[in-house]
């Protein structure tokens, strides 16, 4: 039997059979059910592929069926026996292990419980106070498949004897902690803390908030949260909506790129607020400056100004005062002033925009319609469907451009640059402002879009909606009449050539065949734009930053009211008055629970140190966390100068290994930051949910003032996991003294 425990020397008594040899025994048929798990699925995956026709439906249910075997192989071919996280050992009953997906023998003996299930929540849950039903618990870090290290925690003192356990002082929790990073998150399975776990555990119901500050685990915790409701909870899976998250900027999504993958969840939706955009993202520079002046940022981050962005596209929703009578080869009709009213009343208030269009024109189309002598029409034998008349009115140009100025197609991004740039019409959709607030809001080039123009672009498109929905939709039925066209022409065909003695076709009613045969003409499904939702669970991080405005393109999307807020009320750039729960309810979520983290597994005690007064003096009852671990290492502080040599020597301390990141808000000189992908640099704002092994803050002074700068400078310090270097300018070096 081959080993799967690889431990260092200093760890060799580790390596006792009595401590080691069940793990091994166990880990041999983890990694023979392994083999034949991936066999199986491969040969299942290659049939399901193989299988072709069949209508939508039954391509859908393949499609998705290809989809989770894919995952679930790709899964085990990631980890292998590694799939096991640890071990626990039941005051009743054989060991039990837990790993990141279930896994069953041959003879359908368990081998691994999914963590997500009951089972395996003893395993995360116990503690010295509670064990859950416990004796004993295992850990393993595993590296390229082997055991490198595992810990032991025995919850029953009087149990250690009668238990083969490696006792350590050292958990497997804090070696973690010191570890590189890697510029990505890891998952935190292994190691995740009682208190942790019972927030990633929690109920969907409502909104959950994480609270806590730098380094206490909120954002993994949040993840792992989703991973679970993903699988746990029914309310929560892909068919009811499935999960969107949320986060501050695109680095952080990189950041956090590998976690849901690691925990077995491929596919969920990731994005920033500029994302949302969907296709009018296109429209929106990648970086967008803030606002210039903050009482233009306030004035657009209320909801009211959301309400004055849907009365800006009421305004090209006006039915024409002009009558015009139709010429038809039916007669003249004749649509005034209320038979347009009637077809602009059709779709209803709040009706998106540009798909609403077909519904109004068919509404005219109804309303001329209803004009026709179908009684005398009938007598000569004459049938005129709405289809009819509607091909005969799309001929007409006066009609036509009489609807196109009524009910226009619009663009989102040009409704809003309306609203900053014609006075009236800021004026008429926001009677809300003062004639000074109109003022600051115009501006002379209507695309210079800010942050604060994200959450009116949203609402625009919302309202607007997708050109290419609509476009779609016109071609899946332009396909649809072609068919029927053809259709009708066969039946006609059918029935005039039929000469068999009974006269089969000519006994059927044509419009009987052709509805038989039009049943298969069912078109594939609109597009589904995968941000526009509605999802089932939304997870928002970094969410003390959010605005009204911005809150409002979150529950857009979220008609459950099913959140997961991930947020710390100290790192709010712009002050965060009151609690969580009227912040919340201040925005429309009545069902609110707080779940707070307050030890801080990343950041060491001597940067703590040093950031907690940075934040304490703008923000006195700040969640400042508690560090649990020290590097020995004090925080530095060196002139600007130094840069160069600060980056230099620590790239040759760590050849390959960490990373560090420059955070600053002037692009320092290029000369001074060495090529290398292990250096990033980044402006304080942008750290936001970031770590690095070193952290350089180039002029901390100069991020600001007031409660803006002391938590661009809180946030910025906190980033590092092992060192945190000051660079300050000396006399001759500060901008006013040069």
């Amino acid at each position: 039997m081959p080993s799967f425990l690889a431990l260092p020397d200093p760890l060799a008594a580790k390596s006792d059979p009595l401590l080691v040899g069940a793990d091994e025994q166990h880990f041999a048929l983890i990694d023979t059910a392994l083999q034949a798990a991936v066999a199986d699925l491969e040969e299942r995956l290659a049939e399901v592929r193989a299988g072709s026709g069949g209508d939508y439906q039954e391509v859908l249910e393949r499609d998705q069926q290809v989809h989770h075997l894919t995952g679930r192989l790709r899964a085990l071919r990631r980890y292998g026996v590694d799939l096991c996280l640890g071990r626990m050992d039941p005051v009743d009953g054989p060991p039990v292990y837990v790993g990141r997906l279930g896994l069953s023998g041959p003879g359908g003996d368990r081998l691994l419980v999914d963590w997500r299930t009951p089972a395996a929540e003893p395993w995360f849950a116990a503690t010295h106070g509670d064990p859950r039903g416990l004796v004993s618990r295992r850990r393993y870090r595993w590296s390229a498949g082997r055991v490198v290290d595992y810990w032991d925690e025995v919850f029953d003192p009087d149990a250690v004897a009668a238990h083969a356990a490696a006792l350590d002082d050292r958990s497997s929790f804090v070696a973690s902690l010191g570890e590189a990073r890697t510029g990505r998150m890891r998952d935190v399975l292994g190691t995740l803390q009682a208190d942790q776990d019972a927030i990633v555990r929690a109920g969907s119901r409502g909104a959950l908030v994480v609270d806590g500050g730098p380094g206490t685990g909120k954002t993994v915790v949040a993840l792992h949260r989703t991973a679970y409701l993903l699988h746990a909870d029914p309310r929560v899976g892909r068919d009811r909506g499935g999960v969107l998250v949320l986060g501050p900027s695109r680095p952080y999504l990189h950041h956090v790129a590998d976690v849901l993958p690691s925990l077995g969840e491929h596919g969920v939706a990731t994005a920033t607020l500029r994302d949302l955009l969907g296709p009018v993202a296109a429209d929106v520079p990648d970086d967008l400056p803030d606002e210039a002046d903050p009482h233009v940022a306030v004035l657009k981050a209320d909801a009211a100004m959301v309400e004055a962005v849907d009365r800006a596209v009421a305004v090209y929703e006006e039915p024409p005062t002009t009558g015009i009578e139709v010429a038809t080869p039916w007669g003249p009709l004749w649509l005034g002033s209320a038979g347009w009213e009637e077809a602009f009343e059709a779709p209803g208030p709040g009706a998106v925009h540009d798909e609403a269009r077909d519904e109004v024109w068919q509404a005219v189309v109804a309303v001329l319609h209803d004009q026709l002598d179908h009684d005398a029409l009938d007598s000569d034998g004459v049938t005129v469907t709405t289809d009819d008349l509607a091909a005969v009115l799309r001929r007409d140009a006066v009609l036509v451009d009489l609807f196109d100025r009524g009910w226009p197609v619009l663009d989102a991004s040009e409704v809003v640059e309306d609203l900053w740039t014609v006075a009236a019409l800021l004026r008429h959709c926001a009677p809300h402002l003062v004639e000074d607030d109109v003022r600051r809001l115009l501006r002379s080039d209507p695309r210079a879009w800010t942050t604060s123009d994200l959450p009116l672009l949203d609402a625009a498109r919302r309202r607007v909606g997708d050109r290419g929905v609509v476009r779609e939709r016109h071609r899946r039925e332009a396909e649809a009449r072609a068919e029927r066209t053809r259709m009708d022409e066969v039946v006609d065909h059918a029935i005039a050539t039929d000469d068999s003695d009974l006269a089969i076709m000519s006994m059927l009613r044509g419009a009987d065949l052709r509805e038989a045969l039009a049943g298969d003409l069912v078109g594939a499904a609109a597009p589904v734009r995968e941000l526009a939702g509605p999802f089932a669970h939304v997870v928002v991080d970094e969410a003390q930053e959010l605005t009204d405005a911005e809150w409002r393109m979150v529950l857009d999307r979220c008609p459950s009211r099913s959140l997961t807020v991930v947020g710390d009320r100290a790192q709010a750039r712009h002050g965060f008055a009151g609690t969580w729960a009227e912040r919340l309810a201040a925005v429309g979520l009545d069902r609110v629970e707080v779940a707070s983290l307050t030890v801080n597994y990343r950041t060491p005690v001597e940067v703590m140190e040093a950031a907690e007064p940075v934040v304490r003096a703008v923000l006195p009852d700040a969640n400042v966390p508690t560090s649990v671990r020290s590097t020995g290492v004090p925080v530095a502080h060196l002139p600007v100068t130094a840069l160069q040599q600060v980056l230099d020597e620590w790239l040759a301390e760590h050849p390959g290994t960490g990373t560090a990141c420059v955070l600053t808000t002037q692009p320092p000189p290029a000369a001074a930051v060495p090529d290398s992908p292990q250096v990033s640099v980044l402006h304080p704002a942008a750290s936001k949910g970031l770590e690095y092994d070193l952290v350089v803050l180039l002029d901390p002074d100069s991020f600001g003032e007031g409660v803006t700068g002391a938590v661009d400078r809180y946030v910025a310090m906190t980033r590092a996991t092992q060192r945190l270097v000051l660079l300050e300018p000396g006399p001759a070096e500060r901008p006013e003294e040069r």
